[in-house]
């Protein structure tokens, strides 16, 4: 790790803690964060395949590309992994309801806005106002803190 990489990690950490998150919870998030990243790098799918929900289950499976010489619709090309986003999501939703019951009315309520475009970061935290009144957090999450 560079010494411009310690300090942006460093600062972000610090961002999530005057949020009222502990350190762990940052390292936490930041954790999140790429695994949700590396998920929707997969979904788009690499050289090799990609990540395909089962439409009826909800279950994913790892399409393997190679397998090219398989006949089509074989379910032999593919073959079922473990569900990190669905992992990731619950993870999130019970570091955000940890920080909300510890800090309470202390601190302002925080939502959370997941970017599933894999060509930046997956996690935002969203203050009060960060998002106009009305509007969707699709247009302005860039205004909150990025994760990464």
């Amino acid at each position: 790790m560079t010494r411009k990489e310690a300090m942006r990690q460093t600062i972000q950490a610090d961002n999530l803690r005057s949020l009222g998150f502990t350190r762990e919870e940052a390292a936490q998030l930041r954790r999140i964060s790429m695994t949700l990243r590396r998920w929707f790098e997969l979904e788009c799918g690499d050289g090799n395949g990609a990540i395909e929900r089962d439409e009826t289950t909800g279950i994913p499976y790892w399409y393997n590309a190679n397998s090219r010489f398989i006949e089509a619709g074989d379910r032999r090309a593919y073959t079922r992994i473990a569900d990190r986003e669905t992992g990731a999501r619950k993870r999130l939703a019970a570091i955000m309801e940890a920080r909300a019951l510890r800090v309470g009315s202390a601190h302002v309520t925080l939502a959370t806005y997941i970017q599933t475009d894999p060509r930046g970061a997956a996690l935002y935290i969203l203050r009060p106002g960060d998002v106009p009144e009305g509007k969707e957090p699709e247009c302005y999450y860039s205004r909150g803190l990025c994760v990464y």
